[in-house]
């Protein structure tokens, strides 16, 4: 039987001839927290990369601007899949002809995404690789489905494991001990995010390193979860947010009675507090977070608490 990428992620990390890239030593940025207790909040809400997870570069990349990145990470999922022998032999190294290939189709998905105006695409790198494969797939290649299943199956893996190769990733000190402590407390939590067919692998890996890992439907509302890739459309996309809180409204949680937590100001928490949602600030990694004083102070944007630690929540909810 096929593995589930789950397992397959579990097999990689058991591997001894790979090496994958590690996140940068963890920077917190100079802030001071405001941890005055916030009432009727029934449900918390996560952004992932740059709150639960600290990733290099602070964010998720497609493609990253250092050519050297984008080399190793390519040569290395050509090696792994042996995808060189169905590749055109053109001049030139294998990963400098993957990646033209690369960024032409995610340029495509990016000039041809069909939303809505003022709505922003969301990218879906599975896609993207499926569709490298397939051309793949014309010049004899092959692929074992008994073990990476089927076309899709096999494309999530491949992108999976190229982004594992792009950025390393790490879990936010006191992640998995803070989400235990809300959900024991009767919060709702659902994740939030900007994110892609692998994020939640990547988010259950990290949590798990640090302690025993709960059922996921015993620490999350999964009905409430909201990913980018799903909707095709990313954050600041005010219908990203509304289909957040409809479905927290089938629950009879109103705006209000969320808690937002994210790093990010101006493309997320103003988004957040404009229709309604309380919000916080996670001022835990000088990378990922993005928050000017201006938009500290401004009314219209200012988070309603501010965090160093994820462990704070806590004492805010308390």
């Amino acid at each position: 039987m096929a593995q589930t990428l789950q397992e397959y992620a579990d097999w990689l990390s058991n591997r001894d001839d790979l090496i994958w890239p590690v996140a940068p030593a963890l920077e917190t940025p100079k802030a001071t927290p405001f941890l005055k207790p916030l009432h009727r909040i029934s449900a918390v809400t996560f952004s992932i990369y740059g709150t639960l997870l600290h990733i290099a570069d602070g964010a998720l990349l497609l493609d990253h601007q250092q050519q050297l990145r984008m080399q190793i990470a390519l040569d290395k999922t050509i090696k792994e899949f042996n995808m060189w022998n169905s590749m055109s032999r053109k001049p030139g190294a294998p990963w400098e002809y993957m990646l033209s290939q690369y960024r032409t189709l995610l340029e495509d998905q990016q000039l041809g995404g069909k939303v809505a105006k003022g709505e922003k695409p969301e990218i879906n790198s599975a896609a993207i690789w499926k569709q490298l494969i397939e051309r793949l797939l014309k010049n004899e290649y092959t692929f074992d489905e008994s073990f990476y299943g089927s076309l899709e199956d096999f494309s999530l893996k491949v992108a999976y494991f190229f982004h594992s190769s792009l950025q390393g990733i790490s879990p936010m000190p006191a992640a998995l001990e803070t989400l235990c402590q809300l959900s024991q407390r009767g919060k709702k939590l659902a994740l939030f995010a900007d994110a892609q067919p692998f994020t939640l692998v990547q988010l259950l890996r990290g949590l798990s390193s640090q302690g025993t890992l709960p059922p996921l439907s015993e620490l999350f509302t999964q009905e409430c979860f909201c990913f980018s890739y799903r909707e095709e459309v990313r954050k600041p996309s005010a219908s990203l947010y509304e289909k957040l809180l409809s479905r927290f409204k089938q629950l009879e949680i109103s705006p209000e009675e969320i808690l937002h937590v994210g790093s990010r100001i101006h493309d997320d928490l103003a988004v957040a507090r404009q229709l309604g949602m309380k919000t916080a600030l996670f001022a835990g990694d000088s990378l990922s977070m993005q928050a000017s004083k201006e938009e500290v102070r401004n009314p219209d944007s200012k988070p309603d608490r501010l965090i160093t630690d994820l462990s704070q929540l806590a004492e805010i909810l308390d």
